[in-house]
């Protein structure tokens, strides 16, 4: 197939990419050259975002991953964020129409259920507490009303719930708690919010990856969950690092600025994907962090 992936060299689109150059498709990416390289990549590079894609020069694709997005969850803009989340989403969606896309699977977020209540279902409890949790919920929206408008097109959206692995080095204060605390264990004792007890669902990317290869082959439009399905606490991840990592540092608990906007406990529940998809997470978090270490990007080891 030939699959266009917008941030392909972002975190989850590297890796995305990655294997799908494993399977043999002809691959085209957007991307930044600050994030990601792509080893022995030979496909088609586009650094400019995907606003300015040149779709005549591109030609035909057979599916779109849309995984570029601005995902800073602190950025107070709400029209910045509509424009680059939904607006732009929707214009690169009908311009891949256009070119004979057929499969369409995007990046959601689990940001669009804020404060409610865990396990988070997909169509329950959507009280997103930030500009970019409302985008993602109308993205989300407005994906499934494409999605109708052309039968012919199969709209898929994941809401990705704490995704943690490979090449999210280059994210700095986005990347995931384990990497921050892994990176701070390093050289001390870790400081994380009182009383270190708020709850993560946490996913490795290597099964965000395959969500993303099954939700290629759905014959079904959805928005679906995208986690482990249990969640573990902050606490409990610098015991894992510790063990892994062979440390033995202590947590410094600290004041939580953000207490009035902080998701505490985060946990998907993944019957849906499961159902339609048939997506069931292969990494629980030790063995993702385990994973994580022998690849040597969660010590900086190895380099980006």
């Amino acid at each position: 197939m030939r699959i266009l992936v917008t941030g392909g060299t972002g975190f989850i689109g590297s890796n995305l990419t990655i294997e799908l150059l494993k399977l043999g498709h002809d691959v085209l990416i957007t991307g930044h050259d600050a994030e990601q390289k792509i080893p022995n990549f030979h496909g088609k590079y586009l650094q400019p975002n995907f606003l300015g894609l040149d779709w005549g020069a591109l030609g035909k694709i057979d599916a779109l991953f849309h995984e570029a997005a601005l995902n800073d969850t602190t950025c107070l803009d709400e029209r910045e964020m509509m424009l680059a989340n939904v607006d732009s989403s929707l214009k690169l969606f009908e311009h891949a129409a256009k070119n004979g896309c057929r499969k369409i699977v995007y990046a959601s977020s689990t940001a669009v259920y804020g404060a409610s209540p865990a396990p988070y279902i997909e169509n329950k409890g959507l009280e997103p507490l930030n500009p970019y949790g409302r985008s993602k919920l109308i993205l989300d929206e407005k994906a499934m009303e494409f999605a109708k408008v052309h039968p012919e097109i199969t709209v898929v959206g994941l809401r990705y719930c704490n995704v943690y692995g490979p090449r999210e080095n280059h994210k700095g204060k986005r990347a995931s708690m384990i990497y921050q605390l892994a990176k701070q264990m390093k050289n001390g004792n870790p400081k994380i919010f009182k009383n270190g007890e708020q709850k993560r669902d946490y996913i490795y990317v290597g099964d965000v990856v395959r969500a993303n290869l099954l939700a290629l082959q759905s014959k079904e439009s959805g928005v679906f969950n995208c986690g482990f399905g249990g969640a573990t606490s902050f606490n409990d991840i610098i015991k894992l690092l510790n063990e892994v990592m062979g440390l033995d540092r202590v947590p410094e608990y600290i004041d939580n600025p953000y207490a009035d906007k902080y998701q505490n406990f985060t946990q998907c529940d993944m019957s849906l994907a499961k159902k339609v998809l048939g997506f069931v997470p292969k990494y629980n978090v030790k063995d993702g962090i385990k994973d994580y270490f022998a690849s040597g990007f969660l010590t900086g080891s190895r380099p980006i």
